[in-house]
């Protein structure tokens, strides 16, 4: 294969990688959805440690395992800041909402 072969190749998998990260984004957004109910914090360092240790068993190279941690701890980052988002939209939502229904209400009576 020649450079441009590679590099089409590489965007091929850049592909797929954008499918698998907006699908656990998918997934992290439900989760955020799960914590916000239940109150359960966002940032869980015990899950994270899984997670890493998880992705180092399954790696088979070339990368080092240190260099596939640094990845992964920048995903769970933005993961983090998704369900972070997810619950501030929600919450948004309900006080807006919450507010129409009270200056409906103010109407009805006014």
């Amino acid at each position: 294969m020649d450079i441009e072969d590679w590099r089409t190749k590489i965007d091929e998998l850049d592909r797929k990688l954008v499918e698998l990260l907006s699908e656990r984004a998918r997934a992290a957004v439900a989760i955020g959805k799960l914590k916000r109910d239940t109150s359960l914090p966002i940032y869980e360092p015990d899950r994270e440690r899984v997670v890493f240790e998880n992705v180092q068993k399954a790696n088979r190279g070339p990368l080092a395992g240190r260099d596939l941690v640094r990845i992964y701890e920048r995903i769970i980052d933005v993961m983090r800041n998704v369900q972070k988002e997810e619950i501030v939209t929600s919450l948004g939502m309900a006080i807006f909402f919450g507010n129409a229904e009270n200056e409906e209400n103010l109407e009805l009576k006014a």
